[in-house]
């Protein structure tokens, strides 16, 4: 599957690339919320991780253009979130199919999270509903 991944953090983006890589995926990452939409459009990602907190737009205002975009508005978005009380409802109403804590990710150790949702997500294929991923 392609997997587009927008996340500022180098490292971050590199640990997440790195795991779905190794489950055979193929993926493209952008480290801020403009690179990330013309990589929606250039690469026709199947699904898309966003983190919230971007540099030139940020995670809501990506999500926004995404949905608003026939060619890239039923890509299903998981988002990668550290404020996602704060966040739930505005990722609700912007059409996210999923969030992550961030805190719960240590990809060092453990990436059956990431993959989990990921695999859930794409089995689902429901761009309209949000869920919680501890």
């Amino acid at each position: 599957m392609k997997i587009l991944v927008i996340e500022d953090s180098w490292f971050l983006r590199l640990a997440i690339e790195k795991v779905l890589q190794k489950c055979g995926h193929e993926v493209t990452g952008a480290a801020d919320g403009q690179a990330g939409l013309r990589a929606a459009h250039t690469e026709s990602p199947q699904l898309i991780l966003l983190d919230m907190m971007l540099p030139a737009l940020d995670g809501t205002g990506v999500l926004k253009e995404l949905k608003k975009d026939p060619s890239t508005a039923t890509i299903p978005v998981i988002v990668l979130t550290s404020l996602w009380q704060v966040n739930e409802a505005k990722l609700k109403s912007a059409g996210a199919a999923a969030y992550l804590e961030k805190s719960a990710l240590d990809l060092d150790k453990d990436a059956d999270l990431l993959i989990q949702v990921v695999e859930e997500v794409a089995g689902a294929r429901s761009a309209g509903a949000i869920g919680r991923a501890r």
